[in-house]
């Protein structure tokens, strides 16, 4: 697909931080077309509850002063933040009332897409809307574009904010949609419940994680014993407290490194009473391949829910970019990376796992293996197949 005019709505804003899946899936699609990349829309509670976030303050730029509205950020790209407010409204029960004020605040942000698509020049767009079921259920309706894309790449109807509205919207949208792509088997074939559903995989940033000599991280030189380690926000809903310290009582000798921001329930939990549990804290993106090549074993201690059953975790990728052998919770996506990781289905099965990852040390050819796997999954490889679902409906 090239020479088309794209617009991409979702739930994840352009200024959001590295990993945003799909800031980098537009950064691909601009290297052929032209693309509206529209922001979502500041809603009434964040503007009376967070008027001092600078994001929400950026907004209300654009809305009162019309600063940044529309921006050409890149060749190709532009992005919109739309000069609305929308209704806070999932509050409400399902029924009329709720139906009728998403319908308005869909009708609002259409209206905003419209007008500075008429301003770009844009004709017969692709519109590609990435997991919200709510401010994009009418989207289609409105905007009425040449070809609709739904993209799910999070189950997100396992948070009860978007359960309580969206076991009845996600399915709707995704009938409406003129085909659903999704970035992980169990997702697809989830989707393909409702619509014709194609997994397009996932890309992922890897280089920084492929050079391999890195400079061991000033907080973690001191460490003796094996380096046992996580990168990534630390967080209940997806990683088990309980795994974590299981590990580390039953392997005192071992250092379980934790790099990260933490949620409420890891603050306040009993792994930071265990003397051989570093929580080294967040860290800047730049930083963070050093850490992961620091480490002997690099985990992914998930608990099984629904969230994390079926989720693409990219961090996998990075680690298998840096050679690390990985131990894993053998959830149905990590099933796509089971000739590379070590997968875990009880507790035990860690410790014997991490064991025999310890003992795997200079067998380069594993490494190397590793590494080309990861360096397979990259946005070019996933929008191409994007671009077939696309190309095969206008045949």
């Amino acid at each position: 697909m090239e020479n088309r005019c794209v617009i991409m709505f979702g739930l994840q804003p352009w200024d959001i931080e590295i990993g945003s899946n799909f800031k980098n899936m537009a950064l691909e699609i601009s290297h052929a077309n032209k693309l509206l990349y529209v922001n979502r829309p500041l809603d009434r509670i964040s503007y009376y509850k967070k008027r001092k976030d600078k994001k929400v303050q950026a907004r209300l730029e654009s809305i009162k002063q019309n600063k940044n509205t529309l921006k050409e950020v890149k060749k190709n790209i532009w992005v919109l933040n739309p000069r609305i407010i929308l209704d806070s409204i999932n509050f409400l029960p399902p029924g009329r009332i709720y139906n009728y004020l998403n319908k308005k605040n869909n009708k609002k942000i259409a209206l905003e897409i419209l007008s500075s698509a008429k301003q770009l020049g844009f004709d017969k767009p692709v519109l590609i809307v990435d997991n919200d079921f709510f401010n994009a259920l009418y989207l289609k309706d409105f905007i009425k574009p040449d070809v609709f894309i739904y993209y799910i790449r999070d189950y997100l109807l396992s948070q009860e904010y978007f359960k309580k509205h969206g076991e009845k919207a996600e399915p709707v949208i995704m009938k409406k949609a003129d085909a659903v792509v999704a970035n992980s088997s169990y997702l697809n074939n989830y989707a393909n419940n409702y619509n014709n559903s194609t997994d397009i995989g996932q890309g992922c940033e890897v280089e920084e994680f492929l050079e391999l000599n890195q400079v061991m991280p000033e907080d973690m030189i001191h460490l003796q014993g094996p380096k046992i380690g996580y990168c990534g926000m630390l967080t209940s809903i997806r990683l088990d407290i309980n795994l974590i310290e299981f590990i580390a009582t039953e392997k005192p000798g071992w250092n379980i490194i934790l790099v990260g921001p933490e949620d409420d329930v890891f603050i306040s939990s009993s792994l930071h009473r265990i003397k051989n549990v570093i929580f080294l804290g967040p860290k800047a993106p730049s930083a963070l391949p050093a850490y992961v090549h620091g480490f002997d074993v690099c985990i992914n201690p998930q608990v099984l829910n629904q969230m994390t059953i079926g989720n693409y975790p990219r961090k996998i990728d990075e680690y298998l970019a840096a050679g690390k052998p990985v131990v894993a919770t053998n959830t149905r996506a990590m099933s796509f990376f089971s000739g590379f990781v070590y997968l875990c289905d009880s507790p035990e099965s860690y410790i014997n796992n991490i064991g025999q990852a310890l003992s795997e040390k200079n067998k380069s050819d594993l490494g190397e293996r590793r590494i080309a796997f990861a360096k397979s999954h990259t946005w070019a490889a996933s929008v191409n197949k994007l671009y077939k679902v696309i190309n095969d409906i206008k045949k």
